[in-house]
């Protein structure tokens, strides 16, 4: 992002609330799925909302995901062995998950703070943050859904892991132990024949797999759109194609934020940019370590023989959610910066993955290819606090793959933090300072 000299001919917009019982103003900066969820929490906790996006609302990482809700991911990425993976992956260009060769120094410098946690105890102690937030998440879901009424194509029916190999299903069961004994998020064991049976989209080849019951998925841009939707109709402020320049202040308080185009002002400020948070570090008073991770997605229209259940295929690294409106395959992990290229060899490896697992494959043609990045920690917690530098700048940022299931949960515990109201789960896995 290149940041240039504010106009100072740029108008002063008060986004101020002079409303009786009102708690005041605020500008969320980004408009994805996490800064939609925040700015629903705080309006309904009685704040002015004011959204601006550097794009279009919704048009990052939270359009064209898998759509995945998801308790059961509740380990981080810093598994034992996670690191060697990467470092294999330089040597591998076709690797679902890859490196990409470059000289980058804070890449490196995240890879080796990366490396440092990709231990039991680290494992441990990040998963137990990160379920926090799942289940918080889960259960505002269910009151998204069924009081305010949200229709983003919400289905549960749980998620499949499925397995080519005998050997990587069995391999998978100390994993379903820990998660079952310490986290009391057990998987059902299927075998082949009980795969088929409850999921007839799948080939009968297929070792079997592990059954999360309780997951759900939905269509993340219609979450989304219907968000900013009820929002907008209820005096929320939308303004695209908007970023910040400059954040002014007296003291350790903000004030406003240039634009460029004008100057908003207001009582406090929020910060949801995504894997962008790196470019805000002039702002928010503090370098917070998040790296780009690629991801990569297509959509088809449902084939005839179209799969019931989301399911996972953990031996190509492709994922697989059947929508209401259409079939996505998506994944990959691609730590290759700022790219912005669309590889048709990246998207190929979902395609050629899903051939081994679907007994009817969607196409011939996908009706949309689409990439994303997502906002990668080295330690797999989101960073959820309060800047610095400022006394009412607040970032909600870092949720690696898991922005779409969290993003509920950290909406109601952003709009407690910044109304100073007793959390309803423990910030502190998510504190800034821990870096």
């Amino acid at each position: 992002m290149t940041i240039e000299p504010s106009s100072l001919s740029a108008p002063t917009r008060s986004v101020r609330s002079s409303s009786a019982g009102a708690k005041g103003s605020i500008v969320v900066v980004g408009g994805g799925v996490i800064g939609l969820n925040c700015a629903w929490y705080l309006h309904r906790d009685g704040w002015n909302v004011t959204v601006i996006d550097r794009s279009a609302i919704g048009g990052a990482c939270s359009y064209g995901n898998c759509g995945l809700v998801c308790p059961s991911h509740v380990l981080p990425l810093t598994e034992p062995g996670a690191f060697q993976e990467a470092l294999r992956s330089i040597f591998k260009p076709n690797s679902p998950f890859r490196v990409k060769p470059q000289l980058n120094p804070r890449l490196w410098l995240w890879m080796l703070k990366f490396a440092g946690r990709c231990n039991r105890t680290s494992m441990i102690s990040a998963a137990e943050g990160i379920q926090s937030l799942l289940n918080s998440s889960m259960t505002e879901y269910h009151r998204l859904i069924e009081q305010a009424g949200l229709n983003c194509e919400w289905v549960e029916k749980g998620l499949l892991f499925a397995y080519l190999s005998k050997k990587a299903l069995d391999a998978y069961a100390p994993t379903n132990d820990l998660l079952t004994t310490q986290f009391n998020e057990p998987a059902k064991y299927l075998s082949g024949d009980e795969l088929v049976q409850l999921e007839p989209a799948v080939r009968e080849k297929l070792a079997g797999a592990w059954y999360y019951e309780d997951d759900a998925h939905l269509r993340p841009n219609r979450l989304v759109q219907e968000m900013k939707r009820r929002l907008e109709h209820e005096g929320t402020q939308f303004f695209e194609q908007t970023e910040p320049q400059k954040i002014n202040g007296t003291g350790s308080t903000a004030t406003s934020i240039e634009t460029g185009r004008e100057t908003l002002a207001a009582d406090a400020f929020l910060f949801a940019c995504g894997a962008w948070t790196p470019m805000m570090a002039e702002y928010l008073g503090c370098r917070i370590p998040i790296q780009p991770g690629k991801g990569y997605s297509m959509t088809f229209k449902r084939p005839e023989l179209c799969p019931k259940i989301p399911l996972i295929f953990p031996e190509h690294r492709v994922a697989v959610t059947p929508m209401q409106t259409g079939l996505r395959l998506g994944s990959i992990m691609e730590f290759a910066g700022y790219d912005e290229t669309m590889r048709p060899d990246r998207l190929k490896l979902l395609t050629d993955g899903a051939k081994h697992y679907l007994r009817q494959m969607p196409g011939p043609a996908a009706d949309e290819k689409w990439f994303g990045w997502r906002p990668m920690t080295y330690d797999s917690l989101p960073v959820i606090d309060v800047s610095p530098r400022w006394s009412n700048v607040w970032v909600a940022a870092g949720h690696n793959m898991l922005g779409l299931t969290m993003a509920p949960g950290t909406g109601r515990l952003v709009s407690e933090m910044i109304a100073h109201q007793t959390p309803h789960i423990d910030p502190a896995p998510f504190s800034v300072n821990r870096f």
